[in-house]
């Protein structure tokens, strides 16, 4: 059988001897015995190739750099040091994120605290621990950020994110850096002026650069170089009263192939427009070769990871659907029932059999919008049969809840085929632990 949809699955994907799928070097059928389902997998060698991928492709094209881990998409101890040890760093929107960096003693002068409302506690924290550059997101935060660093008697590194009125067209959702967007001081309103202005006048600021973010996936490459020619073109006026642009960030967004007929440029294609338009437009416009900071987080992790779901009951309505039901659902993946994003699935223990039905999977939660993948061909699918959905690394653990008091699945790493658990499976115990009995 020709592994179609390889694209979408980690490098160190195969299908071995016993026509099973394997990641890593392990046979999936042995890890799910192992350690049951729902399971998600990641492979670490694909990881280290796509950390190496930015830093090579970035890195050989504009010679100041630095590639920051987007911790949103996913992160725990375990991928906050990996991450540290291929020379990346890490871009932090909450305490808890900010709180796994400490727990692996991350380097805080790699860590860009974002986000849109963050708290005094978790301002408090970023400053305690040193995190060398808090990315502003509002007038109110300003003040805030300003005031606590007045009392500790600090002066703190700062961006500001601006909103460039840029459509990358993607989800609604996830565009961001539109003009109607709850994300960064608009260019478009005037609140970018105001808040440069006032971040130099700012005694317990410094203003050391620029932030945009336009959404998440971003298929296209001219939005990035739309954005950048635009908010390096606004912040020319500002060379005069003081703006000194020593680095510029244009986000992340880059998209990965969930479906294999939608996949996203190379690495490569969006080094190059960045990098290129950056240059080119910093260096007309005076602004020197500020050090570029680029944010990959879906782009780093969701290729690496794949969900393991086991067969449970079926439903079959004539001439309509055939639901195949699976132990796992929106509660570790609500991206479809979100975003209506698309998935492929394959059968983790069928793979060298042909497709012979078309099927939709069904999660266990009740709701009736909790589809993993809808109309996907598939070998016949029975009870005990497995269910590996690829693409499945970025946005589905670090969104997964609880929901119907489910437990969040266990979370493994592979390589070389050996395997070990980064997150135990949850209990109904850790379910109630915050309980008041």
């Amino acid at each position: 059988m020709k592994f179609s949809n390889r694209d979408l699955f980690p490098f160190n994907t195969d299908i071995n001897e016993s026509g099973h799928l394997s990641i890593g070097g392990c046979d999936v059928v042995d890890l799910v015995s192992k350690y049951k389902t729902p399971l998600y997998i990641f492979d670490e060698d694909t990881i280290q190739r796509m950390c190496s991928q930015f830093v090579n492709e970035f890195g050989t094209r504009y010679r100041n750099v630095k590639v920051v881990y987007a911790c949103k998409a996913f992160i725990n101890p375990v991928l906050a040091s990996l991450m540290g040890r291929e020379g990346l760093g890490l871009d932090v929107v909450s305490g808890g994120e900010l709180a796994v960096a400490k727990r692996v003693s991350f380097n805080p002068d790699d860590i860009y605290f974002h986000g849109n409302n963050k708290s005094p506690e978790e301002l408090e924290m970023a400053l305690d621990y040193g995190v060398k550059t808090i990315v502003v997101d509002s007038f109110y935060e300003l003040d805030l950020l300003s005031n606590i660093a007045f009392k500790k008697n600090l002066v703190q590194n700062i961006m500001l994110r601006l909103s460039p009125s840029v459509d990358p067209h993607t989800h609604s959702y996830t565009t961001t850096g539109i003009l109607d967007s709850k994300f960064g001081f608009s260019i478009q309103t005037g609140d970018a002026s105001m808040a440069i202005r006032k971040a130099l006048k700012t005694k317990n600021l410094n203003l050391t650069g620029i932030h945009f973010h336009l959404g998440s996936p971003i298929f296209e490459l001219e939005p990035y170089a739309i954005a950048i020619d635009t908010v390096l073109t606004y912040l020319a006026q500002f060379k005069d009263e003081g703006l000194n642009l020593l680095e510029f960030s244009p986000g992340g967004g880059f998209a990965i192939g969930y479906v294999r007929d939608e996949l996203p440029p190379a690495i490569a294609d969006y080094a190059e427009v960045i990098s290129t338009t950056l240059l080119k437009r910093s260096t007309e416009l005076g602004f020197g070769i500020p050090k570029l900071i680029i944010e990959p987080g879906r782009s780093l992790i969701g290729r690496a990871g794949v969900a393991i779901y086991t067969v449970g009951a079926t439903k079959n309505i004539p001439s309509i659907r055939k639901y195949v039901s699976v132990d796992g659902g929106m509660g570790d993946n609500i991206r479809p029932a979100l975003y209506e994003s698309l998935y492929e699935a394959v059968s983790a223990n069928k793979m060298m059999e042909e497709p012979t039905e078309l099927v939709t999977l069904a999660g266990k939660f009740c709701e009736s919008g909790d589809i993993l993948v809808k109309d996907v061909n598939m070998p016949f699918m029975g009870p005990g049969d497995l269910v590996a959905i690829p693409a499945s690394g970025a946005y589905a653990p670090s969104m997964a809840s609880n929901y119907n008091l489910n437990p969040k699945p266990a979370i493994i790493m592979v390589k070389d085929g050996h395997s070990d658990l980064i997150r135990r499976r949850e209990t109904f115990e850790d379910m109630m632990l915050c309980d008041i009995i």
